[in-house]
């Protein structure tokens, strides 16, 4: 490795300091660079100030292992393909995911071609996964982490050959509580950091108060909608484009149990801050419509309303880590809808005009904007926005 010189995304918290501590123990030529991405004074993410406590935590980590260490100002960058297009897809009543989006477009591309001007062989992240090269090519895959609790595969699905062929993950083969005693025996002051939450690189935000400075806040009303429905008891045809139908509600289709502050600001899934009582069970939100600013929602978990058994995501959407694999034929895989989810079975369709991904057993609160992902054993080979 003698003289490959590798960037290491320095975030301030412990997993990016092993990263950097093991490839320097692997003879690597190790630079730190902190991103720093936000100081938007027209909208305010956090009443914190969490990336000066998190640049200087990686500032301390690059002393103690006697790296140089720089600042990277990419704020520009992350408003323009973050956030402006985190408050469009949530006008558009859909749901986006900004951890995905982050390493698409920051970690993996402007920070990427940063460090390749600085001379950087490779880049290097703190990510909990994996990646080997095929022995027959040059074809990279992408594997999920040892640590089955903490691999952040999902996060990385939208990532291209290219990207892979020149990132390291050096603690994905560890788990969590062993790169906790690493830092802990090299003296690293994140050793016992919690975990850092919310956005990518930004802190912890709170959602409906960040929103709310872009996206008007408009009355409308809750409709709750029984789970003995008529629309439940009729059986879509048993095709895929059958199965990926949404139930679409109107007003008269249920009772006004409450008012909201308006659409945009709430998920399918959702539970938290309908602030409606007076139900056994809480309510889940089915749907939103943000033309008629009404949001639909039904009591319990189990609200047949909630679930779906096939999804569709658009051609222009899809994406393959492995090209290689990309086929017109049905495949069978295993799936996630969002992060932490266990894989489920599921059989992808693809058509001319994009893509239908078939589950075995159907799926609670799939939200369009978020990204599917699909496996092959523990190998990650690509993914979708769901549309």
């Amino acid at each position: 490795m003698q003289n490959k010189r590798v960037i290491v995304g320095l975030s301030g918290g412990v997993d990016s300091s092993v990263a950097a501590y093991l490839l320097l123990k692997q003879g690597y030529e190790v630079i730190g660079l902190f991103m720093k991405n936000w100081h938007d004074d027209s909208v305010t993410v956090s009443d914190e100030c969490p990336w000066l406590e998190d640049s200087n935590d990686a500032m301390l980590v690059a002393e103690k292992l006697g790296i140089p260490f720089q600042t990277v100002d990419l704020s520009e960058q992350y408003k323009e393909r973050i956030v402006d297009y985190m408050f469009a897809e949530y006008q558009r009543g859909r749901t986006p995911n900004p951890d995905v989006l982050c390493n698409r477009e920051i970690k993996f591309d402007v920070f990427l071609d940063i460090a390749l001007s600085l001379g950087a062989d490779y880049v290097a992240t703190g990510h909990y996964c994996q990646k080997d090269t095929l022995s027959t090519s040059t074809t990279q895959r992408l594997l999920a982490g040892a640590d089955a609790n903490k691999d952040q595969s999902y996060f990385l699905c939208q990532l291209n050959q290219a990207q892979l062929a020149k990132t390291l993950f050096p603690i994905g083969g560890l788990q969590k509580s062993e790169v906790r005693k690493i830092a802990a025996e090299q003296g690293l002051v994140t050793a016992e950091k919690r975990d850092s939450q919310g956005l990518c690189f930004v802190g912890k935000v709170s959602l409906p108060d960040f929103l709310q400075q872009k996206l008007a806040v408009k009355k409308g009303e809750i409709v709750q909608v029984a789970d003995t429905h008529p629309m439940y008891a009729i059986a879509p045809e048993n095709s895929p484009k059958g199965l990926a139908e949404k139930f679409v509600y109107t007003a008269e289709d249920g009772k006004v149990v409450g008012t909201h502050n308006g659409a945009h600001f709430f998920t399918v899934g959702q539970r938290k801050g309908l602030a409606v009582g007076g139900t056994k069970e809480p309510l889940f939100v089915l749907a939103t419509d943000v033309q008629k600013n009404i949001i639909y929602v039904g009591e319990g978990k189990d609200h047949p309303g909630l679930y779906r058994a096939a999804l569709w995501i658009d051609q222009a959407d899809v994406h393959w880590i492995r090209p290689d694999l990309k086929t017109d034929q049905p495949m069978r895989v295993q799936t996630r809808i969002r992060y932490r989810q266990p894989l489920a079975a599921a059989t992808l369709h693809p058509t001319a005009a994009g893509m239908y991904l078939v589950f075995d057993a159907p799926q609670s609160a799939i939200a369009a904007g978020q990204f599917a992902a699909w496996y092959l054993d523990d190998e990650l080979i690509g993914s979708g926005v769901i549309g």
